[in-house]
C-alpha cells in the first residue's frame, strides 16, 4: 500500500518532499502523523491492514480517533487508508481491494494539496468508492 500511494503522491506532486514513514503498529500511526506535520508537511496518508479479531478493531478504532484528533488539532489533512481482512476472503481479492485503495484515497490527498479544500467537491455524490467498484450517481 505505501509504494503505491507513494508512486501516486511522486507523479502527483512533483516537486513535493514525500516524508514515509513506517511504525510498528497501527495504534502507533497517530503520533507518526503528528510528528511528520510538525515537521511542515500540508498533509499526511496512513495506510493500516486491520485484522479480523475483535482486538484488531479495537485497536483500529482507537488509531482512527487519534488519527481524527491530530486532524483537527493541526488543521491539517489527515487521510486514513485501512483495509479490513474480513472485507474480502481470498488473499487476492484484500491485495485488489488494498491496491485500490491506497491509489485512490492518495489521488485525493494530492488533489486537496494542490487544489485545496474544494478540489473533491465535484465527486460529491457520485458513488466514488475506494477498494470497490464506484455505486454510481445519487439519482
Amino acid at each position: 500500500m505505501g509504494s503505491v500511494a507513494e508512486e501516486v503522491l511522486r507523479r502527483r506532486l512533483p516537486g513535493y518532499r514525500i516524508v514515509r514513514h513506517t511504525v510498528p503498529g497501527i495504534k502507533d500511526l497517530p503520533g507518526a502523523a503528528k510528528r511528520i506535520l510538525s515537521m511542515g508537511c500540508e498533509g499526511v496518508i496512513t495506510l493500516g491492514w486491520v485484522g479480523r479479531r475483535e482486538a484488531d478493531k479495537l485497536s483500529y478504532l482507537a488509531a482512527s480517533v487519534g488519527l481524527i484528533m491530530v486532524e483537527v488539532l493541526t488543521g491539517k489533512i489527515v487521510i486514513d487508508v485501512t483495509v479490513h481482512e474480513d472485507e474480502a476472503e481470498a488473499p487476492e481479492e484484500l491485495a485488489a481491494i488494498a491496491v485500490d485503495r491506497a491509489r485512490k484515497h492518495a489521488e485525493n490527498l494530492a488533489a486537496l494539496i494542490r487544489e485545496g479544500p474544494e478540489a473533491l467537491v465535484k465527486h460529491a455524490g457520485m458513488g466514488l468508492r475506494q477498494g470497490y467498484p464506484d455505486a454510481g450517481p445519487i439519482k
